[in-house]
């Protein structure tokens, strides 16, 4: 029988790349819609397997997924699947973890160079008035980072990445991720740090690349701050719950961080009554030149979309038609997978 993938809420307008990977046997389904219930229902129970996107699929709903075997968050994150109910009827649940892994490490070395060269600032000031805007002065993190140490949290393919980059401008390297096993630093010769506050008292630039889970839900909150070396700089391209925004505002206010730089938010897109938005915005004379803000795209390229859609329908075919399972995230969940 035909294998059917179902891809409701793809942004391509075509599944060209997709087609190349299948061939011509397999049926791609291609709705784009961005509800559940704007797909007939029908297109959801005879998918063999799932590649979404945006559409959350929660435990009401898998029951309406009677023939699939395999769901794949076309994305890194996977909060919008319910890994449970998926598992309980036998359906694995997978992600595409490494697609941008370039485009996030290389935008947490960008916003780390934003505040160290003032790059951004300059351009900004030069503009408003090109006679007065003409001084280093108003750069006012510039700091030398030769020597200096960056500080990883979750030393991952992304936060593995954006460390080596950081060693290339003469970084020292520090992490802290309790889930690696002994030794795993040794083939790096990174300093592994055993706590957080640890790390977070050492570094003087915190690049966080965890994922989102219960234990770093609200990692950065005042307690952490608290820990932070006075005057380190904060940048977060990962989940945007990590951080709780105040404790963060009340850093930059107090002095204790010297910069922050988010790509992600708790809330997005953005809501002006978040304390680190509403600051950004205001951009007093205390937080000028102190806090960039980015509408969640550390993870974007064309190139990073290719690989992508091609990693997302590789992982569902290549299950479907040979039973090979890759980056499944509900494995604990998944005892008796459907055939």
């Amino acid at each position: 029988m035909p294998l059917t993938l179902l891809f409701p809420d793809s942004r391509a307008t075509q599944l060209d790349l997709e087609r190349e990977v299948v061939g011509p046997d397999v049926e791609l389904l291609h709705p784009r819609q961005n509800r559940f219930d704007a797909i007939d229902a029908s297109a959801w129970e005879n998918a063999d397997g799932i590649v979404v996107g945006r559409i959350p699929i929660d435990a009401a709903k898998v029951p309406l997924l009677k023939r699939a075997r395999i769901v794949v968050r076309n994305g890194v994150g996977f909060e919008i699947i319910d890994l449970k109910a998926c598992g309980d009827a036998g359906i694995a649940v997978c992600n595409v973890p490494d697609y941008g892994t370039t485009e996030v490490a290389d935008s947490a070395i960008a916003m780390m160079l934003a505040f160290a060269r003032g790059i951004g600032v300059y351009d900004a000031v030069l503009r408003a008035d090109l006679k007065t805007g003409w001084s280093h002065l108003h750069n006012v993190t510039s700091r030398r980072l030769r020597g200096a140490t960056f500080g990883v949290i979750g030393l991952g393919r992304i936060g593995t990445a954006a460390a080596l980059r950081a060693r290339a401008f003469g970084m020292n390297i520090a992490f802290y991720d309790p889930l690696l096993p002994n030794g795993a630093e040794l083939s790096f010769g990174f300093t592994r740090t055993r706590t957080l506050p640890e790390l977070l008292g050492m570094a003087d630039v915190i690049s966080i690349h965890t994922p989102l889970t219960a234990e770093t839900h609200g990692m950065i909150n005042a307690a952490a701050i608290a820990s932070i070396k006075p005057g380190a700089w904060l940048i977060c391209n990962a989940r945007g719950p990590i951080c709780d925004t105040a404790a963060l505002v009340a850093g930059l206010k107090s002095g204790k961080l010297a910069a922050v730089g988010l790509d992600v938010l708790p809330q997005e897109p953005a809501a002006a009554e978040d304390p680190f938005v509403a600051a950004w915005q205001a951009n007093e004379p205390w937080i000028r030149g102190r806090a960039l803000l980015n509408p969640h795209v550390g993870f974007y390229s064309p190139d990073a979309f290719v690989d992508l859609r091609r990693k997302a329908v590789e992982t569902a075919y290549y299950y479907l038609r040979d039973g090979k399972l890759a980056n499944c995230v509900n494995a604990e969940y998944l005892q008796k997978p459907r055939t």
